[in-house]
């Protein structure tokens, strides 16, 4: 009974915004997958022209489980393509930065620096 308890209090606690899915009950530790649903549309119209349009995004935030003495933890989904964006995101801001500063540089002022550190 404290199992049931626990999911209704975590079911009063989430927003609208989030779906669960089906509940897997392995031995005494119950899964209760959960979603993110978001939508969004619009409609326009001039001139007796009208038109619109809509759209859905659903995916897999994580999932909590619900032990038999009612400890309810949270375990959050991964997205990998996520990671591989930030990833290439992270190369590509280095790559504009080293490209910067080494552009700024001009080839006068490099003679200029080995010139005063010995070097001809």
């Amino acid at each position: 009974m404290m199992e049931q308890d626990a999911l209704d209090k975590l079911k009063d606690r989430l927003g609208d915004y989030e779906i669960f899915g089906e509940a897997v009950r392995e031995g005494d530790t119950t899964l209760v997958p959960v979603g993110e649903v978001q939508f969004g549309g619009g409609w326009s119209g001039q001139n007796g022209e009208n038109g619109g349009g809509g759209g859905v995004q659903a995916r897999v935030i994580g999932a909590f489980s619900v032990k038999g003495d009612g400890t309810v933890t949270w375990h959050p989904a991964v997205s990998v393509n996520r990671i591989v964006w930030g990833g290439q995101l992270a190369l590509a801001t280095a790559i504009v930065a080293c490209a910067i500063a080494f552009r700024r540089r001009s080839p006068s002022s490099r003679t200029r620096s080995a010139w005063r550190c010995g070097r001809t």
